[in-house]
Parts: structure tokens; sequence; C-alpha cells
């Protein structure tokens, strides 16, 4: 234990010289100067260097003693035979035994604390947006709560490579889909799948919630920095899963309303909902959808 007080003051000197990335645990999200993405960023990042600081803090000490250990008790010039195999040391074995069982609930305690705060929902969110999911694309209806008709929609395509038949190459930056977010606005994102299991993952809001056949996710949370941030698939959905990839646009709530009008003006008015879901179980009574794939165009599956 006399070794914790050297370690914490070693600790807290080398954070003091660390960048602004540095603290953070080399996390994305964060720009020195510059709010972090969201209003949970911040929580993410403290959990996960606060965790390491702690687990490094026990294997300084756990490889301390180990090198004590090997050093004091070691065999001497003239030792000769086994020292004696069973030896009992109540105190200690108490120490190691209460100590692990103290950091293991600490993190416990912090983790379920910090994600009990970003499961949150809000009571009434500014926007509420439908994500759903589909091989190997995404789908973004933004809810009229007040009128479902009156909802717009945004039908996305899964990225497109610049180049088929070139190795590496990358992706035609205009077919990606992008959801819109007003910045410094409440947003609640429902989470549905149209086929398989997918996972909603954007990089630099650290955060990631499964879209599960059946059942609907809630991701409630405000965006504060303007920016547009890369989105992906997490959960291993079929063929073309790294295609399936999406951008996140936080920008003003001008500019969301104006994104918005133009999806009104294009017609894209109304509930895109479960209606062209491809599993028939999940579909509400009346689907037209017979069960085949999603159609891999917006004009395809707009004149459904």
């Amino acid at each position: 234990m006399l070794l914790v007080p050297p370690i914490a003051v070693g600790v807290v000197l080398a954070l003091t010289g660390c960048d602004d990335l540095q603290l953070h645990g080399y996390l994305p999200g964060f720009i020195s100067g510059q709010e972090p993405t969201t209003n949970q960023t911040q929580r993410v990042s403290d959990l996960w260097v606060g965790s390491w600081i702690t687990l490094l803090a026990v294997g300084v000490i756990t490889w301390a003693v180990i090198i004590w250990a090997a050093i004091v008790f070691r065999r001497r010039r003239g030792q000769t035979g086994l020292p004696v195999q069973l030896r009992y040391n109540m105190p200690l074995e108490i120490f190691y035994t209460v100590v692990p069982l103290i950091l293991v609930l600490g993190l416990f305690a912090f983790t379920a604390r910090d994600q009990t705060i970003i499961e949150t929902r809000y009571d009434k969110p500014d926007v509420t947006i439908d994500a759903y999911g589909k091989q190997w694309a995404w789908d973004f209806v933004y809810e009229n709560t007040a009128n479902e008709d009156d909802s717009v929609y945004d039908i996305g395509v899964q990225a497109q490579p610049e180049d088929e038949g070139a190795a590496n190459t990358g992706f035609v930056e205009s077919e990606i889909p992008t959801l819109y977010l007003p910045v410094n606005r409440s947003v609640e994102i429902k989470l549905r799948t149209r086929d398989v299991n997918h996972s909603f993952w954007v990089i630099d809001f650290l955060y990631k919630k499964d879209m599960i056949a059946g059942q609907t996710n809630y991701w409630d949370f405000t965006p504060t920095r303007i920016g547009t941030y890369e989105g992906k698939c997490a959960e291993l959905c079929g063929e073309y899963h790294s295609r399936m990839l999406f951008n996140v646009a936080v920008v003003s709530q001008a500019d969301y309303d104006a994104r918005v009008a133009a999806l009104r003006a294009q017609g894209n008015v109304g509930d895109y909902g479960a209606l062209y879901d491809k599993d028939d179980n999940n579909q509400a009574e009346g689907s037209q959808n017979s069960g085949e794939p999603v159609g891999s165009s917006p004009n395809e599956r707009a004149g459904d």
C-alpha cells in the first residue's frame, strides 16, 4: 500500500502534460477547445479513462509485489532443499480477496450509474427520428409526432465503391445516407431493423446500440457540436456489411428545417415505416411487401 501515493502523484503529473486527445484516452469525438460531440460523450470518456487509470494502478502494484517477492524470497547461497510449502497469512489472504472484490464492485457501480443516465429517455424530445437498418443501408424517418402522415423520410442505399474493380477503393460520398440532427436540441432515435440484427454506431458519439428484429430500442441524447460524423453498422449482418455506412450531420436549426423542407418538396412525405420490412412476421396487417429484399434504389422503393 505504500506504493499507492507515489503512483497517484506520478499519474497526476503525467496527465498534466497530456494533450486533449491523450486526456480522453485517445477516443474519437474530442477537439481541443471545442464542445464534445454530445451531452454524453464526456461521461463515456471519463468512465473509460478512470477505468484504465484504476487498472494501471492495480497492474503496477501487482507487478511490484511479484518482483519484490521474487527478489526477497529467492534461494540464497548455501540453501538446500525446498522451502515450506504451506504457510498461512490470514491478513494477507483477506487483503487480496477483499480488494479485488471492492474494485470489481466499484467499476460495476460506476458503469451502472453512467449507463442508467445515458439510457434515460427524454419525456418530450425536440426531435424524434426512426432509424431503420436493412441489408445493407439505412432509412430515416423524421417524425411529426402530432401527425404521422406529415412525417418525412429519407431512403438510403448501401455505399457505392468509387471503382468497383479496384482494390481498397473508397466510396461515393454522395451515395452514403446522411442523418440530419439539429445542434443543441434533444433527440430521440428509435432504432429498428427491417430484416436481420444490425447495430447503429456513430463513432465520434462514443456509443452504439443494437437493432434487434421484432423490437424497438431507443437512444436519447443532445448533439452539441456542429459537424459531420461517420457511422456504420457494428453487427455482422451479411455479405455487404462493410458497405452499410451512414453519416450524421449536426447542423443549425435553420439548416435542419431546410433539410426537412427539401425532403417534403421531393414528395417523401408519410410514415415510411414497418410496412416495408422484409420479415413478414413483423409486418403490419395489410403490408404490400411479399418478403422480397428492400429495393436497392430510392426510385424502386419510392414506387412501392
